[in-house]
Parts: C-alpha cells; structure tokens; sequence
C-alpha cells in the first residue's frame, strides 16, 4: 500500500517538470523565442587539378574522409616516364657546370704548352729557310733562287708566325680558365632542367586527389577509366564543421537575438535530445520571407535572417533537416 502513493509522488513531479519545461520553452513565455528552420552545412565539389584518365577512387557515398586522405589517382605513367627523363638531363647539366667550374686541368695546360713549343720551333725553321733563300739570292743577283720559291718561303714564314701566335693566345685562354658568361649559362641551363622536373613532379602530385578537409562523401560522379579534368568534379563532399541552423526572425523580435545568445535546436526525430547552439550571424539585410520558411505571420513579411552554430559531435543533424531553434534572450555566451 506505501508504494502506490510514491508512485503518484513521482509521475506528479514528472509532470510538473514537463509542464514548466513547455511554459520555458514556448513562444511568448517572456524573451524566449522559438524559430523554425532548416540545418546547413557548406558542400565541396572536389576535382583533380590535372587532366588524365582515372585509374583508382577509393571511398564511396557516405564514407567519412579526414583531410589529406587520397580519395583518387590519375594515369600518371607519362610524367613519371617525362620526370627521369628530366632527372637524367640534370645529371648532364651538372656534369658541364662541374667541368666549367674546374676549368683546365693540368695535362690540358701542359699540352697547350708543347703546341706552343712545336709551332715556334716550325716558325724558327722557316725563317731560316727564308734567311737561305734570300742570301742565295743576293749573292747570285737573283740567279740561284727563282722568284717562286722565295715568295713561297715568305708564305710560310708568315704561316708559321700566325700559328706561333694562335698557339700562344690558346695556352692563355687554357690558363684562365672558362669565361663567367659560360659558367653562368650553365647555371642558368640547370636551373632550367631543375625547374622542368619540380613542374613534372607537382603534375604528378596533382593526379592524387586529396580530401581537403574533414568531411562526408555525398556524390560519387566519376568512376575508373573517365577521363578527369578540372572542370569535372570527382566528389561532392559536405563538411563536417561548421554547422548551423538558418532561421528568420521577424523585426519586432530582431532586437531579441544577439550574437553569442546561447540556443537549443531540436529535431522531430529527437524531441528528447536537443543539440546546444549559439547566434553566429545576424543579417544587416531585411528580405521576404522565403517559401520554405514556416512562421506564423505573413509570407510577405519582411524578415532578417540568422545562423545559429551548433555543437554537434555526433552528427545527428543532415543537411536541410528541418529544425526548432530555442532561443532565450537573457543568456548569452
């Protein structure tokens, strides 16, 4: 008999908290606003950067993604054929610059010297034949020698001379070394191969597709063996974070919501558990009311649009699910 009347005691109380939770919550119970509206999330039409034929996609509709995650590949074969083509170009670029550098080796001098050496002596050797020559023909008054054979001498006399002095100015180009102009353009030359072969490698980076942020798959729209290109997106994604509730609010009820108020959004599929929110956006524009939009006064009612931030860890709320947004004036955070 004693349980009967503990049992009343308790559903008694159950209901007085029912009913002053109601009265709290319900439109016109002093600052306490209730708005309808609908949870919004931002979407990602995500595309490779390059072009190619796809080879590989590795999430589905639905799937959850964190950022950096490689949803897709692209043919890269080609680029990868073009980038050691690349890296070996280098390795000959660097080989010249490295040689330049060094300038002549020691043999290379040396040999330049010998040259120098060998033209003179063939120099000395023709003057004195020219020397002969014109002495035979003065002492025999032009008899002994002909005309020919002098000014053949005289020819290869000058030969020899001109050679002397190319074999001089070619040991002190050896001795100096490569010209500056020459070293920097094969610095320049490198630096081109090099740049060549970053371009090739971001290319191939390019054919990863990467998620760029934490987020759902909601579209799948390519598949293996398209063929991607920037303009064709890959994937729709709709971000995880943020998320809000898009409400309106009326003019004479606009100087009731602040930024920061604190905010309760309840959902027809869980009455019994609201998801905690605060006012993020206050629009300075008034509009009419939009026709999903469902409010007790006139459609053609001028309104101000808010955005209501939730906290939702557990991603109850979907995008375009309608909501109930609590809001009570006198808190704020």
């Amino acid at each position: 008999m004693k349980k009967l009347p503990i049992a009343l005691v308790v559903v008694a109380l159950a209901l007085v908290a029912a009913g002053a939770w109601w009265f709290k919550s319900r439109p016109g119970n002093g600052d306490a606003l209730v708005l309808y509206g609908n949870v919004d999330i931002r979407q990602i039409s995500l595309a490779f950067e390059g072009s190619g034929r796809v080879t590989e996609l590795r999430v589905d509709e639905g799937d959850r993604v964190q950022a950096g995650d490689v949803l897709g590949l692209l043919d890269t074969r080609t680029l990868a054929l073009q980038a050691e083509q690349a890296q070996a170009q280098i390795g000959v670029q660097q080989q010249t610059l490295t040689r330049l550098r060094n300038g002549s080796r020691p043999q290379e001098i040396a040999q330049e010297r010998s040259r120098l050496v060998a033209a003179e002596a063939d120099a000395l050797r023709a003057g004195q034949d020219h020397a002969r020559l014109q002495g035979i023909a003065a002492s025999t008054q032009g008899r002994g020698v002909s005309a020919q054979d002098l000014d053949r001498a005289g020819s290869a006399l000058q030969v020899a001379r001109a050679k002397v002095a190319e074999q001089r100015e070619a040991l002190r180009l050896a001795e100096l070394g490569p010209r500056a102009e020459d070293v920097a353009g094969a610095e320049a030359q490198l630096k081109a191969a090099q740049a060549q072969l970053a371009l090739l490698r971001h290319q191939i980076a390019q054919g990863e597709l990467q998620a760029p942020a934490d987020a759902v798959v909601r579209s799948r729209l390519l598949e293996p063996g398209d063929m991607a290109t920037p303009q064709r997106p890959v994937f729709a994604l709709a971000l995880t974070q943020p998320k809000w509730v898009r409400v309106y609010v009326g003019e004479p009820d606009l100087g009731k919501v602040r930024p920061g108020m604190a905010a309760r959004v309840v959902t027809d599929t869980r009455p019994d558990r609201p998801v905690a929110g605060k006012v993020g956006y206050i629009s300075s524009v008034a509009e009419f009311t939009p026709k999903p939009v469902q409010t007790e006064e006139l459609r053609t009612s001028l309104v101000y649009e808010v955005r209501v931030l939730v906290e939702d860890p557990a991603d109850a709320l979907r995008l375009g699910q309608p909501a109930t947004v609590h809001l009570d004036a006198g808190a704020a955070q």
